[in-house]
């Protein structure tokens, strides 16, 4: 039975990607519109009132339960704070704890070694995770420039962007799912309300249903739900779905409504609008605003461990030390903000690295990794943003420093940047290390305990051995890969990554870093990423049901090295870092389009390079992945936007450098 149970949490856990449905956002126009004035900011609006009080989580959790029994249906909601506190969790008297919460995308084969076809039973409280999961996306994904939803996060992470969109590359935010887990040596967890940004138990979702929480034009939070008893994503975006978790979702946001002007549907990536909803106010059965009082509902409030006491709770302020993100006043004149402990002391301070007994004294110091922080910020506030309105308005971000060991040696951020890209950065910088690695081929090999995945009966369905992508990558690139320190950036090492290569071409091979697509790879199955971090995820998914005393350890990949201690990365927006052509660390950035994210990276590293004489650099030229032609396809090393500064014409600036 406890097996039956951590397996159904299992496969439910990356579900991190869940979603149902497509279609345009319907932002509504009938008399019944949202009355509060949510006027959109500019990234200057959060204050220490910001913040969602036990009334307005009362209030977004009945209108959401008002909705459901319009619509016949029994759901599970949660409202988390803009750093991921989980403020409540409810479940509607008619949700059945003999239910099960299913995942599946109706991909057209069985996956053995992924998650497809496993349910979630709701007697071990499988309905909270995917609420929370929800709830968390809609408010890690926005910021008061953007307006993201859990349908948006569906269109960003699937194998072809636009879903359904054939020969097209993969989505922007291809693998962005495996973000923000509770194995992650940087999000925070526990049931104490305090500094962020805080776990998720399924990462990130793509089940439409999660939705933005916004005051005054500023995010405060995210609601998500779940009712239907499916996590899944949508694969066709050519229709408008009537989601029956969305409905609820959305009516549960009436008064705390994101901005018309900031929803996805007004942000454009490579000439296609992003999705923000399928439903708007006048789709709805019932009227939000005739929603009874909290009281009087006949459900009851939810503990999860690890995420909830049962209590309904007011949100930190963002911006506040409360909230784990504070202003920086060690970067003057940046803007910038840095991550804060519960006591307020700086998390990631810039620090030398760790690796002085492997390098010498050609290991990063304390000044070079502060000046890699202020070029890379310096560099985001002079860039246009891509996916944030208004137009024209600088790049927000968040930039992370590793050393040669993946240790972290600085982060800061922009005000307003999005909060999934905090850990989201850190991954890409650590990937970008461990593949440009001389040891990488040794270091994987090292992980020696294997994947064991189970059919829903609970026998063997199949075991992966991470050396193996070892032996493919080899095969793939040349028995040199992962060990002569070829250069990767994380658009080289996702291209690799990716089902198909070259990126989207249909009946290609499958990279040697990602599964074949026709018979193992789906959202829930993406490789090596999955597969390094699937065990620790299960271990707290088996905590979280009661099957265990103790929670996951502060490593998603089962090795003692901190080198991708919070997972791996596989799309663009890091790359290493060198002293001649010396392998010193990496940089990641994430938080705005993934184009700017590779120039921020970039740039940052080149500009520090200068501020210091040239100490460091960016990786030489001859060395970069974008030497391999691996299939007789050159891979790519960064792709810079052109035109990309506020105020100037400049072209190719990443040219020659």
């Amino acid at each position: 039975m406890i097996w039956r149970l951590i397996c159904a949490s299992t496969l439910s856990l990356l579900t991190a990607c869940g979603g149902g449905g497509g279609g345009g956002s319907s932002e509504g126009s009938s008399p019944d519109r949202d009355p509060v004035d949510n006027a959109p900011c500019e990234g200057q609006c959060a204050t220490a009132d910001s913040r969602l009080t036990e009334a307005d989580v009362r209030r977004v959790l009945a209108q959401g339960v008002h909705q459901a029994e319009a619509l016949g249906a029994n759901a599970t909601l949660a409202v988390v704070d803009r750093v991921g506190n989980v403020l409540a969790v409810y479940r509607m008297a008619g949700v059945d704890a003999g239910n099960d919460v299913e995942l599946a995308t109706d991909f057209p084969v069985q996956v053995s070694a992924g998650l497809e076809g496993v349910v979630l039973p709701v007697a071990v409280g499988g309905d909270a995770l995917a609420a929370i999961a929800k709830a968390l996306t809609g408010a890690y994904l926005s910021s008061e420039g953007n307006a993201f939803s859990t349908r948006t996060a569906n269109q960003i992470v699937q194998e072809h962007f636009n879903p359904g969109e054939r020969n097209q590359p993969a989505g922007p935010l291809f693998g962005v799912q495996f973000s923000q887990l509770a194995c992650s040596d940087f999000t925070q967890g526990g049931v104490a309300l305090g500094p962020g940004p805080r776990r998720s138990p399924l990462g990130l979702s793509a089940d439409p249903g999660g939705f933005p929480l916004y005051k005054d034009g500023t995010p405060v939070g995210g609601v998500g739900v779940i009712a239907d008893g499916r996590y899944s994503i949508d694969k066709n975006l050519l229709d408008t779905d009537r989601d029956l978790d969305e409905q609820i979702a959305f009516a549960a946001t009436f008064g705390y409504t994101a901005p018309v002007d900031r929803r996805a549907s007004r942000i454009t990536v490579e000439g296609k609008v992003f999705r923000f909803s399928d439903v708007g106010l006048e789709d709805l059965p019932a009227d939000p605003a005739q929603a009874p009082g909290f009281e009087t509902l006949q459900g009851a409030l939810l503990a999860v461990p690890g995420y909830s006491t049962g209590q309904v709770r007011r949100g930190t302020a963002f911006g506040q030390p409360e909230s784990g993100i504070r202003p920086s006043s060690a970067f003057a004149g940046l803007d910038a903000f840095e991550f804060v402990d519960v006591s307020g002391n700086r998390r990631f301070a810039p620090r030398a690295g760790t690796d002085a007994a492997l390098l010498g004294e050609l290991s990063l110091n304390a000044a070079e990794v502060r000046e890699l922080l202020r070029s890379a910020i310096g560099v985001a506030n002079r860039a246009r943003a891509q996916i944030r309105r208004p137009v024209g308005t600088p790049a927000r971000v968040t930039v992370s420093i590793v050393d040669s060991q993946g240790a972290i040696l600085g982060m800061l951020r922009t005000r307003d940047a999005p909060i999934f890209g905090a850990d989201v950065s850190l991954q890409k910088a650590r990937t970008a290390v461990l593949f440009s690695s001389p040891d990488a081929a040794d270091f994987l090999r090292g992980i020696d305990t294997p994947t064991q995945y189970l059919n829903p009966d609970l026998s063997p369905a199949a075991t992966v051995n991470i050396a193996d992508y070892v032996d493919a990558a080899q095969l793939f690139i040349g028995p040199q890969a992962l060990t002569d320190g070829t250069a990767f950036s994380d658009r080289a090492g996702g291209n690799l990554s990716r089902p198909f290569y070259p990126d989207g071409i249909i009946g290609n091979p499958h990279g040697p870093f990602s599964k074949d697509y026709d018979s193992e790879w789906s959202v829930f199955s993406t490789g090596l990423q999955l597969d390094l971090s699937f065990n620790n995820i299960i271990a707290h998914i088996a905590f979280v049901a009661g099957l265990s005393g103790s929670d996951v350890g502060n490593n998603c990949v089962q090795s003692e090295a901190p080198r991708v201690a919070n997972g791996i990365q596989i799309f663009p927006g890091s790359v290493p870092i060198y002293r001649g052509e010396t392998l010193v660390g990496g940089i990641g950035v994430s938080g705005d389009g993934i184009d700017q994210d590779d120039m921020i990276a970039f740039l940052g590293v080149h500009e520090a390079g200068e501020a210091l004489g040239g100490a460091i650099n960016n990786a030489p030229p001859a060395i970069r992945a974008d030497q391999l032609t691996p299939g007789g396809e050159r891979l790519r090393y960064i792709q810079c936007p052109q035109t990309p500064f506020i105020n100037s014409d400049a072209q190719h600036v990443c040219a020659g450098k």
